[in-house]
C-alpha cells in the first residue's frame, strides 16, 4: 500500500502554515491553561490549525476532477459573517440579556465614563493612518479599542478590511488580558490616594417601567444619531428588553445561555476562515497586535483622565478616577479589576457597583462607536 500521500502532505506544509500551527497552539494554551476567554480562544485556535492544513477540507478547494468544493468553515464564514454579519449581531441578543442596567440607571452620570473610554478607538485610528494603513483598515484596527469582539468583527468585515483575522485575534486576546493590561494603564495615571477614594453606594429606586423603557429609548436615540449602529445597539437592547420585560423569563435564560454559547462557539471557529497563513502571517499582523494593545491602554487612561477633569467641576460628588477606566466594554472583567485595585489601596473600599455601572455604559458606548465608525468610514476610500 502506498503511503506516499502522507509524506506529500507533510512536505507541502509552508513555513507560514507552521507559524499558524504555533499561533493556534498558543490560543488553545491560553484558553485551557490560563482560562483566557476559553469559549472563543479555544475554537479560534483549533480553527486556525484546521484551515492551514494542506488542501484542508474545511476551506474551499478547487480540483480539476471535482471542480469547486465548499469547505464548512469557509461556508460558515460566507453565510454567517460575510453575507449578513449574522453571528456577531445575534450574539448581542445574548449579551443584552445578561446585562443589568440598574446600577447605571441609579447613577446616570456614569454614562459619561462609557463615552469617554471609547476615545482610544479614534486615537488609534489616527495612529494607524500615520503608520500607513488605509482609512478602512485603520478604522477596523481602531475598533479593537471597543473591547468588544463581535463589534470588531462586524466593523472590520463591513468595511472590507484586509486584516479581519488579526483584528479578531487582537480583540479577543486583549479582552482576555484586561486583568493584566488595565492595572498597568490605570497605575500610570493615578496615585494610591486616588485609587483609595471611597464612593458610597446609594442605589436609587429604578422602577420596572424605567428598565423596560430604557432599551427602547436607547435604540431610538442611537438609531437617530448613528443609523449604522441600529443592528448592533438594537439587538443588544432587544436582548435586554427580553430580560427586563418580566414575561419572557425562559427566553431570557435561553438567550443568556443556549443562544450565547452556541453563537460564541460557532463564531470562534468560523472566524478562523480569515486566519489562513497567506493572509495572517505578515508584518502588518504584528503592527495590528501592537495597535490593539495601544487602543486598550488609551481607552483606560483617557477614561481615568476624564473622571479627574469631571471631578474638578463636581467637587461635592466625586467619582473614583479608576471608575472611568471601567468605561471600556470588557464586561464584567473590567469591573472586577477596578474593585481589586480599590481594595489593594484600601481594604474597605468597594467600587464594584460603580464600576459595573460604568462598564455596562461602555457596552452601549462601544456598539454606538462601532456604528459611528461604520457611518463615517463606509463610503471613504
Amino acid at each position: 500500500m502506498d503511503f506516499s500521500f502522507l509524506v506529500d502532505g507533510i512536505l507541502s506544509i509552508t513555513w507560514q502554515q507552521a507559524v499558524m500551527y504555533v499561533v493556534g497552539a498558543v490560543l488553545i494554551y491560553l484558553a485551557i491553561e490560563k482560562g483566557f476567554e476559553p469559549s472563543l480562544l479555544m475554537p479560534m485556535g483549533f480553527g486556525a490549525i484546521l484551515v492551514n492544513l494542506p488542501l484542508s477540507g474545511v476551506i474551499n478547494q478547487y480540483s480539476e476532477a471535482l471542480g469547486e468544493t465548499a469547505g464548512i468553515i469557509d461556508w460558515l464564514f460566507e453565510i454567517g459573517i460575510e453575507a449578513s454579519e449574522a453571528m456577531p449581531i445575534l450574539l448581542f441578543i445574548g449579551i443584552g440579556a445578561m446585562i443589568d442596567f440598574g446600577p447605571l440607571l441609579s447613577n446616570p452620570k456614569l454614562f459619561l465614563c462609557g463615552a469617554a473610554a471609547q476615545a482610544g478607538i479614534f486615537l488609534t485610528i489616527i495612529i494607524a493612518v500615520l503608520l500607513g494603513f488605509d482609512l478602512k483598515d485603520a478604522a477596523s484596527i481602531g475598533i479593537i479599542g471597543a473591547a468588544d469582539g463581535p463589534t470588531s468583527i462586524l466593523v472590520s468585515q463591513t468595511l472590507g478590511s484586509n486584516y479581519i483575522g488579526a483584528i479578531a485575534v487582537a480583540a479577543y486576546s486583549y479582552m482576555a488580558l484586561v486583568p493584566i493590561i488595565q492595572p498597568f494603564a490605570i497605575k500610570l495615571v493615578t496615585t494610591k490616594k486616588e485609587r483609595a477614594m471611597r464612593m458610597p453606594y446609594k442605589p436609587q429606586g429604578v422602577t420596572r417601567r424605567m428598565r423596560i423603557l430604557f432599551p427602547i429609548i436607547v435604540s431610538i436615540i442611537a438609531g437617530l444619531v448613528a443609523p449604522s449602529s441600529v443592528a448592533l445597539v438594537g439587538f443588544l437592547m432587544f436582548g435586554n428588553l427580553i430580560r427586563e420585560c418580566g414575561v419572557l423569563e425562559s427566553l431570557s435564560k435561553t438567550a443568556q445561555n443556549d443562544l450565547a454559547n452556541l453563537i460564541t462557539l460557532l463564531l470562534g471557529i468560523t472566524i478562523a476562515s480569515s486566519m489562513k497563513a497567506d493572509q495572517f502571517v505578515q508584518p502588518a499582523t504584528i503592527m495590528i497586535m501592537c495597535l490593539g494593545l495601544v487602543a486598550f491602554v488609551l481607552d483606560s487612561m483617557v477614561g481615568v483622565i476624564f473622571v479627574k477633569i469631571l471631578n474638578i467641576f463636581t467637587p461635592h460628588n466625586k467619582i473614583n478616577p479608576m471608575v472611568g477606566a471601567a468605561g471600556i466594554s470588557a464586561f464584567p472583567m473590567s469591573s472586577r479589576v477596578i474593585e481589586k485595585l480599590g481594595q489593594e489601596a484600601d481594604p474597605q473600599n468597594h467600587l464594584l457597583m460603580h464600576a459595573a455601572a460604568a462598564n455596562v455604559s461602555g457596552q452601549i458606548a462601544s456598539v454606538v462607536a462601532g456604528g459611528v465608525v461604520l457611518q463615517f468610514f463606509a463610503n471613504m476610500g
